[in-house]
C-alpha cells in the first residue's frame, strides 16, 4: 500500500447546469494565474468538460469515475495524475447525490467524493432566489450525515445578496459548512451548450476571453486561499499501484485527433503509452491518407454528423480507411467512430466498411452506464468477458451490431457492436482502466499486425 498527500477537493452541484463547470474554470484559472501548478479531474464519463479543464491547466484532465473503476483504481489514478500537482480540483457531475439510477448515490459525486477521501465544496444557484439558498443547502448537508461538504459557493449572486447569505451561513450551520465565496452572473463568459453537453472547448473561437473574465471575477469574489486551505486538509490518499505490462516491441497507433473525433480518455490513451506504443494523431477532416507504417487504427467518439460534408469529401481518406480495415489492421471505432465506418451518416457517404447507414433519432437513445459483455472472442477479449462503459448519443444505425451484450444495471439488455479478431466498432465507449487486459490484447494484436509486415 502506497500513500501520497494530494491537496484536493470536488466542486459539487445541486443538479445539471447549476453552474458547475463555469465555477471551475474560473477557479482553475485563477489558480494557474496564481503560478500555481494545478490537476484537474471530472466525476463520471463525461468528455467535454475535462477538454476544459485542459485547455485552462495545460496539461491533461482525468475522469474519476466509480462504475468504471474499483476504489482502488480510482484512488491510484487520482494519485497519479495529482501527484506533482500543488493543488487538484475534482468537478462533480450532475447533483452531487444523483447516481446511475433514479433513486440511488451509486457513482454519483457524493461516492466518488468518498472514495476519494476529499472535501466536498457545493455550487448553488443564486440567481432568482435568497433565503431558500439556506433550504437548499441544508437538505445537501442533512440529506446523508457523512455529506463531506465543508463549503458552499453560489453561483449568479451578486455581491450584495452573497454578504446577507453568507451571514446567514455562519450562523445557521455554525461552522458545518463555510461560505467560500460567489460568482457573479457573467453573460460575457457564458458556455454554449448542445444536445451532448456543452460545445467543446476547441470550438469557442473567444475561449481565452471567457475564462480571463472568468478568472478575474474568481479572484475578487471566490475565497481562493479559503479553497487552498480546504484543499490542504484532504488525507493523503492511499492505493496499490496498478503495474501495466511493458512491452518491447513498440508500436504505432493512428489516433484520430480533430473537430469531428475528440472524445478519448486520456488515461487509456496513457495506458497504451506506458505499454511502449506510440500514438501517432492525424485528422479524417483534413489529412488526404492514413499515417504511414501504422500497427492499429483508434477511432475515438465526437461530432461526425456536424462535419458530414466535409468528412465524406474527403475520398482520399475515407479510401485510406477502408482499405487499411480490409487489410485486417486491428481498429478501435467507439460511437463517432463506429459512424465513420458506416456506408453513411444521413445523406453523407462514409468509409463504407460496414453495411450499414446511420441516421438522427432526435433524442437520447440508449444512453447511460452499461455492463459489455461479449458474446464471441474478439480483437479485446474472449467470449463471455466483460467490461464496463457507457452510451450517450442522438444518433443510430439500423445494424449497431450483435457481437457483444449491453446490460443496465436495472436489468435492460440489449445487443450491440461489430467485432471481429481485428475490430471493435459500436455505439458503446470504454476506459482501458476499467479493465486493463482490454489494452493489453488491443496491444497484442498491433503487434501481430507489425510483425506481418516484418
Amino acid at each position: 500500500m502506497e500513500k501520497k498527500s494530494i491537496p484536493r477537493l470536488v466542486l459539487a452541484g445541486t443538479g445539471s447546469g447549476c453552474g458547475k463547470t463555469t465555477v471551475t474554470c474560473a477557479i482553475l484559472q485563477a489558480l494557474v494565474d496564481r503560478g500555481l501548478r494545478v490537476g484537474a479531474f471530472k466525476c463520471g464519463p463525461d468528455y467535454i468538460d475535462p477538454m476544459f479543464h485542459s485547455r485552462v491547466i495545460g496539461a491533461k484532465s482525468s475522469n474519476l469515475d466509480a462504475f468504471f473503476f474499483d476504489e482502488n483504481i480510482l484512488r491510484y489514478l487520482l494519485a497519479k495524475n495529482g501527484a506533482d500537482r500543488d493543488v487538484s480540483v475534482i468537478e462533480g457531475v450532475m447533483g452531487f447525490y444523483d447516481g446511475m439510477g433514479l433513486t440511488d448515490t451509486r457513482a454519483s459525486t457524493w461516492e466518488t467524493a468518498k472514495i476519494a477521501g476529499s472535501p466536498v465544496v457545493l455550487v448553488v444557484p443564486a440567481k432568482g432566489a435568497s433565503l431558500s439558498v439556506l433550504a437548499e443547502i441544508e437538505g445537501f448537508l442533512d440529506f446523508r450525515p457523512d455529506s463531506g461538504i465543508r463549503g458552499v459557493i453560489l453561483d449568479r449572486c451578486g455581491g450584495m445578496l452573497y454578504e446577507a447569505l453568507a451571514g446567514a451561513i455562519r450562523e445557521r450551520f455554525g461552522g458545518r459548512v463555510r461560505p467560500l465565496g460567489y460568482l457573479p452572473d457573467l453573460p460575457a463568459a457564458g458556455l454554449e451548450s448542445r444536445h451532448l453537453g456543452l460545445v467543446t472547448a476547441a470550438e469557442v473561437a473567444d475561449l481565452k476571453d471567457k475564462l480571463r473574465l472568468l478568472a478575474q471575477a474568481a479572484e475578487k469574489t471566490i475565497d481562493l486561499d479559503g479553497l487552498l486551505a480546504l484543499a490542504r486538509e484532504a488525507p493523503p490518499v492511499a492505493y496499490e499501484p496498478v503495474e501495466l505490462p511493458r512491452f518491447d516491441q513498440p508500436v504505432r497507433i493512428a489516433v484520430a485527433r480533430d473537430r469531428a473525433f475528440c472524445f478519448y480518455y486520456e488515461d487509456s490513451l496513457e495506458a497504451l503509452t506506458e505499454m511502449g506504443a506510440e500514438l501517432v494523431p492525424f485528422s479524417p477532416l483534413e489529412d488526404e491518407a492514413l499515417p504511414e507504417e501504422i500497427h492499429g487504427l483508434y477511432l475515438g467518439g465526437g461530432y461526425p454528423e456536424l462535419y458530414g460534408e466535409q468528412l465524406s469529401r474527403n475520398a482520399g481518406m475515407l479510401a485510406s480507411v477502408k482499405s487499411a480495415l480490409a487489410a485486417e489492421l486491428p481498429c478501435i471505432a467507439e460511437c463517432g467512430g463506429f459512424m465513420y465506418l458506416t456506408e453513411a451518416i444521413g445523406d453523407w457517404p462514409m468509409v463504407g466498411f460496414l453495411p450499414v447507414t446511420c441516421f438522427d433519432t432526435g433524442h437520447l437513445t440508449r444512453f447511460g452506464y452499461v455492463t459489455l459483455t461479449a458474446k464471441r472472442d474478439n480483437l479485446l477479449c474472449r467470449a463471455g468477458e466483460s467490461i464496463r462503459g457507457h452510451e450517450f448519443h442522438h444518433w443510430d444505425a439500423g445494424d449497431p451490431g450483435g457481437d457483444f451484450t449491453a446490460e443496465k444495471s436495472a436489468g435492460r439488455r440489449w445487443d450491440c457492436v461489430h467485432a471481429t479478431d481485428t475490430l471493435y466498432a459500436g455505439f458503446p465507449h470504454f476506459h482501458f482502466y476499467a479493465r486493463p487486459q482490454f489494452a493489453e490484447n488491443f496491444y497484442r494484436a498491433c503487434m501481430k499486425e507489425k510483425k506481418r509486415h516484418v
